[in-house]
């Protein structure tokens, strides 16, 4: 068996009981966890903790769960996992579009909760790889700049900001030009190999870095997909 993950947590939701059971089953897993259970009290706590995941209700008293993460995103880089009560596509696509990078449907098992957190920390305590003998460190699609050393991008010189979720995925894309990558590929690539959610969440992410690059899916520069297969990184039609 692997020694289990370590990491700070900080879990929000306003059903008391809810949000104890799962800091339990993470405290359990070795995480040193904070609780709260207000909107407005999450964002100040993920300033003074610092967590590496928020675990994140999307119906919060105060401040919902979507705008918590709207201003969180605007000073930290966390893993954010949204907890969300309703099966509503349009639930999870808001709060992936706002900076969330998983989300889970009530009523979960919180084992599989805490593997979720143990994939979000497996990559956060991941460095950056060397890049392979024979291959830069920067990826270079037309105007488009992917330096993996410094994990920046730069387009037409410009600096864009991207999550970690968004940089590993372009860079993903962006280290194997012209070649068609699946959804569960980069999954694999980006997420955990072990990662059993929605590969369609891919789509989204791809979305808001399509929007940061100032691409689109209708005239593509640098992303194009491949209707039902995937993504393809290239300058060419």
């Amino acid at each position: 068996m692997t020694d289990p993950l370590t990491g700070r947590v900080l879990v929000v939701d306003d059903e008391v009981d809810l949000a104890e059971l799962v800091a339990e089953y993470l405290r359990k897993a070795g995480m040193d966890v904070e609780v709260r259970h207000d909107g407005t009290e999450a964002v100040a706590a993920v300033r003074e903790y610092v967590p590496d995941v928020l675990v994140l209700d999307l119906g919060l008293p105060g401040i919902d769960g979507i705008e918590v993460c709207r201003q969180v995103r605007t000073f930290s880089d966390c893993h954010v996992l949204m907890l969300t009560a309703r099966d509503d596509e349009i639930d999870k696509i808001v709060g992936l579009s706002v900076g969330a990078d998983d989300y889970v449907t009530k009523p979960f098992s919180p084992r599989e909760l805490v593997a979720r957190v143990q994939a979000m920390l497996r990559r956060a305590r991941t460095r950056p790889a060397p890049a392979p003998a024979g291959r830069a460190q920067e990826l270079v699609i037309g105007d488009l700049v992917v330096d993996e050393a410094a994990r920046e991008v730069r387009v037409g010189g410009e600096s864009v900001a991207l999550t970690r979720i968004e940089f590993d995925l372009l860079a993903a894309l962006a280290a194997h030009p012209q070649l068609v990558l699946s959804r569960r590929q980069l999954v694999e690539m980006v997420w955990d190999t072990h990662w059993a959610g929605d590969a369609h969440l891919v789509d989204v992410h791809i979305g808001r870095i399509r929007k940061k690059l100032a691409d689109t899916a209708a005239d593509p520069r640098f992303i194009h997909t491949i209707r039902g297969v995937g993504y393809r990184m290239g300058t060419g039609r």
